[in-house]
């Protein structure tokens, strides 16, 4: 049985075709997906599109210097994340800058003014009673688990009294109040006793005086709120954060809240407890028993007693007129339900909370009480003429390092270009499809940093290309043809490559995750551009190489292709010599 021949392995030379039409189809694919999308060019940074930075610097109330501190700037900058995001500016950037400053970097097409007045101001943080809620028009509304507490497909969340430290210490039972969702069937929600003009009357002829006209403009305004209340459609986006803005604490009002991924409009009272009231809150895990993540609260001395009092009389009530919405900045972020007064300045939130959530909840709740304020120091606006300059001089830049490393490649490599510039136009078109894409996508913006990480790509893509033809040319100096001498050369061409862009992969990710605001953009595109050299490399520059070898062109070295055997100094072909035979013995003969 005749031995199989060696020199030639199955590997891409047999079909290199295939791996050229992956790569194409792979840039059809995106590009069509890019065309649908109707985002076309990548979604600009503020630097290159112009808007508003702002910067804010904390400053704490007498006597309470120590509360700048790590903890509450990062809590303020998760609120102030929430309010810009109301706005609808998703590529906005709230960020910390020293140990009391805050930069928040707004995007064009914002409105600036109301951009300042949301994240100047302090957060208002209330606790008021529940009046009435249903699932807002437009939206499914998910059904409702019993009082109980039992399974269901919205998550519970209940407010219980919080015994002494020793008591909590050892796992002894605490008063746990009924367990009732946030959200609730419309249909439920609004009881032929607790409607809202219902509601909203008692609420306002609560507070109103005894006067004929005093009680004809509670009336009144019943009526208007009761009006508010239907007309208010939480599924518009619009609406979601501007419902409960600017309500007075000793007016009922309307706001928008959101339970698992739907949203409910609520009636709520005047504010029983205020945001100042709460000194802590923390999310904690229960070990004792199987409620899971919890948010516990304590509440200053006059706090306390003011909570105590609203909870007995909303124990008093069914749903879900037994529940207290606490409200920040006019939004509903929970609405725990409570069957019995809680004392002692403490209270739990306990529900089917995950980390993040309970954490979200204890941050909303702590930023209530901050004794921080914060003043703006400087506010700068970036026009869209400074913008389109730095984004010009960037690409200008771009364009002379590619020109100067394709003049490079027609000099030293001459034919060989003809497989590294397009290489160069498939990684510069994957690299424009994608971050295009990831605009909408994950809200990737396109600053001057992630240009100038692009530029950097293209001497990273060069270097490639490089490495892989100058192993070819040690293989033909050392006499080999060039078929064989493209096979030869690309498993050390490739653990070359490999080791380099891993190396450049490598501290994109760090920069990534050890920076903050624009530099990341420049990591980011780094390391995204590293990522696709490989795939140009492998799927396109390799097997390009392997179809134009096969061509008389390179196969016989022209001069003109980078690859003369002469001009490369090689040695002389190399050759299998025959072994002499044995002299013959004159005897013999």
């Amino acid at each position: 049985m005749a031995a199989p021949k060696r020199g030639r392995s199955a590997s891409a030379q047999s079909k290199p075709g295939r791996s050229l039409a992956l790569i194409l189809i792979a840039i059809v694919a995106l590009t069509g997906g890019m065309f649908a999308s109707g985002h076309t060019t990548p979604r600009l940074g503020i630097d290159l599109a112009g808007g508003t930075s702002i910067t804010l610097r904390a400053v704490p109330e007498k006597g309470q210097e120590s509360a700048i501190n790590k903890a509450n700037m990062d809590t303020a900058v998760d609120i102030m994340n929430r309010r810009v995001n109301g706005l609808g500016v998703s590529e906005a950037e709230v960020q910390t800058q020293g140990t009391r400053n805050i930069i928040v970097n707004i995007p064009k097409g914002t409105n600036s003014e109301e951009a300042r007045q949301q994240v100047g101001t302090t957060a208002k943080l209330y606790f008021r009673p529940v009046l009435a809620t249903e699932a807002s028009v437009g939206a499914a509304a998910s059904p409702s688990p019993s009082a109980s507490g039992s399974a269901s497909s919205s998550p519970s969340s209940s407010a219980s009294p919080k015994t002494t430290a020793s008591s909590s210490k050892t796992g002894s039972a605490t008063p746990t109040a009924t367990a009732t969702s946030q959200g609730r069937a419309a249909s439920d929600a609004l009881k032929a006793d607790s409607t809202p003009s219902a509601s909203a009357s008692a609420s306002a002829s609560a507070s109103a005086s005894p006067s004929a006209s005093s009680s004809s403009a509670a009336s009144a305004a019943a009526t208007k709120l009761e009006a508010q209340y239907t007309a208010l459609d939480c599924s518009k986006k619009s609406t979601q954060n501007t419902a409960g803005k600017g309500a007075k604490a000793t007016d009922a009002t309307v706001a928008c809240g959101q339970v698992n991924g739907v949203w409910y409009k609520y009636l709520l009272g005047p504010a029983a407890v205020d945001g100042t009231d709460v000194k802590k809150a923390s999310a904690v895990y229960n070990t004792t028993t199987a409620a899971g993540w919890q948010v516990t609260m304590d509440f200053t001395g006059k706090g306390g007693d003011k909570f105590a009092k609203v909870t007995g009389e909303l124990a008093k009530n069914t749903a879900p007129q037994n529940e207290f919405g606490i409200v920040l900045d006019g939004q509903v972020v929970s609405s725990p339900s409570v069957s019995s007064s809680i004392t002692g300045g403490s209270a739990e939130i306990s529900g089917s909370f995950t980390q993040e959530e309970a954490q979200s909840l204890a941050n909303m709740l702590s930023y209530g009480a901050l004794p921080l304020t914060f003043k703006e120091d400087s506010v700068t606006t970036v026009t869209a003429a400074l913008g389109g300059e730095q984004l010009h001089a960037g690409l200008v830049a771009g364009a002379i390092g590619l020109a100067l490393v394709v003049i490079y490649l027609l000099i030293f490599y001459r034919g060989l270009s003809v497989i590294a510039i397009p290489s160069l136009l498939v990684s510069a078109i994957l690299t424009y499809v994608i971050m295009t894409l990831l605009g909408p996508g994950i809200g990737f913006a396109l600053n001057l940093p992630a240009v100038c990480g692009a530029i950097v790509a293209i001497g990273i893509t060069a270097d490639s290309f490089i490495v892989f033809f100058e192993r070819i040319r040690d293989e033909i100096r050392e006499g080999r043809s060039l078929r064989p001498s493209v096979e030869r050369a690309w498993p050390r061409a490739r653990r070359t490559i490999l080791v380099s862009d891993f190396v450049s992969f490598l501290a994109a990710a760090v920069l990534f995750i050890v920076t903050v605001g624009k530099v990341q953009g420049f990591a980011f595109t780094l390391g995204l551009t590293t990522v696709l050299d490989v795939v140009v490399v492998f799927l396109f520059t390799k097997p390009l190489m392997t179809i134009l070898a096969r061509r008389k062109f390179f196969s016989t070295g022209h001069k003109y292709s980078g690859l003369d055997p002469k001009a490369l100094g090689a040695k002389a072909p190399l050759r299998r010599t025959r072994r002499p035979s044995a002299p013959v013995d004159p005897k013999e003969a």
